[in-house]
């Protein structure tokens, strides 16, 4: 048996503390925001914790209608979240979506020319959760 006194035992809290206020950080993230209506460009994004010891992530989803490129949306993104620390971002893709609140629907389709296509399975999932009363779909054809 070992006991944990000391300067390892600091270490451990120190390790603990940093493990759960990341986790914390990545939790209180939206996975979704996006434009209420009108067709636009999105990014899907992977928000890994920066802290040695924690992999844990999520993948959030952002769209805007004032975005001219897919880059302009995760510049923007990935510069907010990680100025605060303790995260990394990385960009896994882009498409289009047409969002018609009065009808309830969001349809995901295309690519971005600059990070490929995402994965548009994953972002219509996290859609149908933030938007439970809408019909999502998606398609890999159209730009």
């Amino acid at each position: 048996m070992h006991i944990v006194a000391g300067k390892e035992w600091t270490k451990l809290l120190v390790l603990f503390w940093t493990v759960v206020m990341a986790a914390e950080r990545l939790a209180n993230i939206p996975q979704v925001d996006i434009t209420p209506d009108g067709v636009f460009k999105y990014v899907l994004i992977r928000v890994r914790s920066s802290e040695k010891g924690d992999d844990s992530s999520i993948d959030i989803v952002r769209g805007y209608a004032w975005a001219n490129y897919h880059a302009d949306i995760y510049e923007r993104v990935a510069t907010e979240l990680e100025k605060g620390g303790g995260v990394d971002c990385e960009c896994l893709g882009g498409g289009r979506i047409k969002h018609d609140s009065q009808a309830k629907k969001l349809h995901v389709y295309g690519y971005s020319m600059g990070f490929g296509r995402a994965n548009h399975s994953i972002t219509t999932e996290k859609l149908k959760i933030r938007y439970p009363s809408y019909e999502v779909t998606w398609a890999d054809e159209g730009y």
